[in-house]
């Protein structure tokens, strides 16, 4: 996804910089929201609405992240495979896409790791 976005020249987000920063949050964001530590006993019992407990949102929360990083991924490699020429609201786009996907799943995990260590 960098490299798509740096083959757009857009300045914002196409410095070397920015681009490991980016490789550093998405592998932040990765782990914190792959690795969720199980839900305590007592979340598991209480029930949202009958819709079941409130670490199903956690687990929600991270599946969908990762879900929209990964699309967001295939966008981007699937352009560069096919030579696609990267235009800056293209990129933008991808970067905006990504950059949710990946808080989506840092927020998964620090929501899960903060409520094991609760309990």
């Amino acid at each position: 996804m960098a490299a798509h976005i740096a083959k757009s020249h857009f300045s914002l987000i196409g410095s070397g910089i920015a681009i490991l920063g980016m490789m550093i949050y998405g592998a932040s964001g990765f782990y914190l929201g792959i690795d969720l530590p199980p839900a305590p006993q007592k979340l598991q019992e209480l029930s949202l609405r009958g819709l079941g407990s409130r670490a199903d949102a956690v687990e929600l929360l991270s599946a969908a992240g990762t879900f929209l990083t990964a699309v967001v991924a295939i966008t981007a490699v699937s352009s560069i495979i096919l030579d696609d020429v990267a235009r800056p609201h293209g990129a933008m786009a991808v970067f905006l896409g990504w950059a949710l996907g990946a808080s989506m799943q840092i927020a998964a995990g620090i929501v899960a790791r903060t409520r094991a260590h609760i309990s």
